[in-house]
């Protein structure tokens, strides 16, 4: 099973657009995907106490475990990625080990492309897990209302989806 996390909490979220192209590629390449989206599974803040025992995160974290792979599509705000999936991440934390993730960013312009790596250098730090070199970048340019109008953009989606099988796939048959 592979999840596709959006992680805006916005009602009319460009990475939520993204998720559910993603979330469609898998399902084309027969992979089993599930898509959620934050804004359905209200999190507390993490305070390193009893956030833990949520049952909104434990019904995160368990579905994290068990994920063979993982795309994140979030919001890039303030060359950062948002607050929303930075708490996912503290809340569920060592259910990431050894995932593969891939990234799937809706940004309001070009210059913030690198904003990704904080993000990327710490869960393979922290957690030991695998990064997809390549991934999605998505300007509001490349959006028409409430889908995706860049074919470019649709084709990175799908390498995206391509690539993260073959590598989850070969990490899970080379432990």
């Amino acid at each position: 099973m592979y999840l596709v996390i959006a992680c805006s909490l916005k009602s009319t979220s460009k990475s939520l657009v993204l998720a559910e192209a993603a979330e469609r590629s898998l399902h084309s390449l027969g992979r089993e995907v599930e898509l959620i989206n934050l804004r359905d599974y209200p999190l507390p803040f993490c305070d390193a106490e009893g956030a833990y025992g949520d049952p909104n995160v434990k019904t995160l974290a368990t579905k994290i475990l068990e994920a063979e792979g993982i795309l994140i599509a979030c919001p890039i705000y303030n060359y950062g990625v948002n607050s929303a999936l930075k708490n996912l991440i503290e809340l569920t934390g060592q259910n990431w080990q050894e995932k593969v993730i891939g990234f799937l960013c809706a940004a309001g312009g070009t210059s913030s492309y690198m904003s990704i790596m904080g993000l990327a250098n710490s869960l393979m730090l922290d957690f030991r897990c695998f990064i997809l070199p390549k991934f999605v970048y998505a300007t509001g340019a490349a959006f028409d209302e409430a889908r995706i109008s860049d074919e470019g953009i649709e084709q990175r989606i799908s390498e995206l989806g391509h690539t993260m099988i073959r590598i989850s796939s070969a990490v899970r048959e080379n432990p």
